[in-house]
């Protein structure tokens, strides 16, 4: 990592400059969404009502996080565009407020979390499921402020071009989140077997070991350490956090447009019984799981640009943008065909495809999964394309745009062709993949747009 670099850069260092940023934040991205497959698989072996309950609560959990995620992912452009400019002070701002605003997100949605067996209730759920849920939820719920702590942190450290420490902790919290939620959740060597309470335990210690883990890494580097990051956390900046919230706002909400819609087809899905539900989980999980790394490209996407925009450097942010674009739509190519090519050699790694049970789960999962490879593509492309406008500062065009592709055209014509069309759940799947081609195209229209023109903040 360093203060400065060229004003401007070929083809070839741009990208080797974006895949030094990409491979790391990819890597934590998969790390990260593994730990949830794991849990999972843990929750299944003690038991389907612990399977039901912690199901329902750790996606409620973690929507809520990566909701609140967004709102604080408005730091990495802004420090992008500091580090670029060369404004330490700036930077240090940046950190100190961010940190401020992931208290401040953190409270009520905790207040919040710890009300959620009421909601429950009222949305007919079981008492069991409720009481399990709530002894989950109430442990896991400590975890949240360092989680957004660390996204603040993690979103500072790689707009300076420094993506190899977060690949390391994450992976690192990965693997310490996997055996704690074993040693707790089943009683391992002399620790009392917490359940469900113990995987929740488990979550939340992992999230405070990695928080610390990287103010550690920033305290004691040679380079960060010069930074004041830490200092005059007692004062809070009410410009600056007005500034990370109109940035971070319309982030957040993107973020819950996505979550929401895959959430709401998973639940029309439902209706349409046991095996086309059974096949649409399968093939949400293998995508869900493949998008890490076209998210973790979008992250670096976002570093690169704000670099450049600091320099005021228009050539610089357009190549910045349009490889990691090409190098995104390039790598999400190659898994399309991959799980056209084999499809049910990934279906059987989540059930055996040979039993005479599970035969029209696999037939329908390799419908849906042709579809949602294609989509996959598309996909990529629109999250790497919507990094880069958040590289611009220009975050909510891009929310309106998210809503009406996924939610005014994706869901409807899903639920059109599902419903009235007689697909069922490949039918939602089309709609899904019509709206990453809308959102795909629209976004890297604006950016092209937005590009051809004087550098200007103010894209809204």
């Amino acid at each position: 990592m360093t203060d400065s670099y060229p004003a401007s850069s070929s083809l070839l260092t741009e990208l080797r400059a974006f895949s030094q940023l990409a491979i790391p934040l990819a890597s934590a991205q998969v790390a990260q969404i593994a730990t949830g497959v794991v849990d999972t698989v843990m929750m299944g072996h003690l038991g389907t009502e612990t399977l039901a309950a912690g199901a329902l609560a750790s996606i409620t959990f973690f929507a809520l996080m990566i909701t609140a995620s967004g709102f604080v992912m408005s730091v990495t452009p802004l420090t992008a565009e500091a580090y670029g400019a060369g404004n330490r002070k700036r930077i240090e701002q940046i950190a100190r407020q961010g940190l401020w605003l992931s208290l401040l997100l953190a409270i009520p949605i905790m207040l919040a979390i710890a009300q959620l067996d009421t909601v429950m209730r009222q949305l007919g759920q079981t008492e069991t499921t409720v009481s399990l849920a709530k002894a989950y939820l109430n442990i896991v719920l400590w975890g949240l402020f360092p989680a957004l702590g660390f996204a603040v942190l993690r979103g500072v450290v790689s707009a300076m071009s420094d993506a190899r420490p977060i690949m390391v902790i994450v992976i690192s919290g990965t693997a310490f989140n996997i055996f704690a939620n074993y040693v707790l959740g089943f009683g391992k060597f002399g620790f009392p077997r917490l359940e469900l309470s113990g995987l929740a335990l488990g979550s939340a210690l992992t999230f405070w070991g990695m928080f610390l883990a990287l103010v550690i890494y920033l305290l004691k580097n040679q380079q960060f350490r010069t930074y004041k990051f830490f200092q005059e956390l007692h004062k809070p900046r009410l410009g600056m956090l007005w500034k990370l919230l109109k940035l971070g706002v319309p982030i957040g909400v993107f973020s819950a447009l996505e979550i929401g819609v895959y959430t709401v087809i998973s639940y029309l899905i439902g209706a349409l019984g046991t095996d086309n539900l059974a096949a649409y989980q399968i093939v949400f999980q293998t995508i869900n799981l493949i998008f890490m790394v076209p998210l973790g490209m979008s992250f670096a996407a976002t570093a690169r640009i704000g670099q450049w925009l600091g320099r005021k450097n228009l050539s610089g942010v357009r190549r910045a943008g349009y490889i990691s674009i090409l190098t995104g739509a390039g790598w999400t190519m190659i898994v399309a065909i991959a799980l056209l090519v084999f499809p049910l050699s990934t279906i059987g790694l989540f059930i055996d495809r040979y039993a005479p049970e599970n035969q029209t789960t696999v037939v329908l999962a390799v419908s849906m999964m042709q579809v949602a490879a294609i989509a996959h593509f598309f996909d990529g492309v629109q999250k790497i394309a919507y990094g880069a406008l958040q590289g611009l500062q220009d975050t909510r065009v891009p929310m309106v745009l998210s809503f009406l592709a996924y939610w005014c055209v994706g869901l409807t014509s899903g639920y059109w062709l599902a419903y009235e069309q007689g697909l069922g759940g490949v039918g939602f799947w089309i709609g899904l993949l019509i709206a990453v081609v809308i959102a795909a195209v629209v976004f890297v229209w604006r950016f092209q747009a937005l590009t051809s023109k004087p550098l200007d903040l103010k894209f809204d």
